[in-house]
């Protein structure tokens, strides 16, 4: 029988391609960012129950949802969209990041980029099509 061993590279500043692109700083930063788009999205959902609007307009809460969605994946999962999409990463000073030259890490970091926007938008689908189905 035998065994299959998967090794990850770390980095020494902690980055691992297809799995974690930020550091501490920049996890904080989306976190809040995380929070915002909750308390947003939320907003704007109950302002369109209030207005009234029917069905098909309540559908237009899949966008602000799949961005929080979005969001709220990179917060938990250490990992930036879209610094994986820019050949990106950053474990310092917000704001200050560095090139991904390794072309296998590039492919695994914009591999976990779309299906986390993939994700987010079958989340933001459903989660839109349950909010116009409901009696409100």
């Amino acid at each position: 029988m035998s065994q299959s061993i998967t090794t990850i590279a770390y980095a020494a500043d902690g980055y691992r391609a297809g799995a974690c692109n930020i550091g501490p700083a920049e996890v904080a930063r989306r976190r809040v960012a995380a929070v915002v788009a909750v308390v947003a999205t939320v907003v704007i959902a109950a302002s369109l129950v209030m207005i009234g609007a029917d069905p098909t307009t309540r559908l237009l809460i899949v966008f602000p949802l799949a961005g929080t969605l979005v969001a709220i994946g990179q917060a938990r999962s250490r990992f930036c969209v879209a610094y994986a999409r820019a050949g990106r990463r950053n474990f310092g000073a917000l704001g200050t990041t560095e090139a991904i030259e390794d072309e296998a890490s590039l492919r695994a970091d914009r591999a976990r980029a779309n299906r986390m926007i993939l994700n987010a938008a079958i989340g933001g689908i459903f989660g839109a099509v349950l909010f116009s189905a409901l009696p409100l």
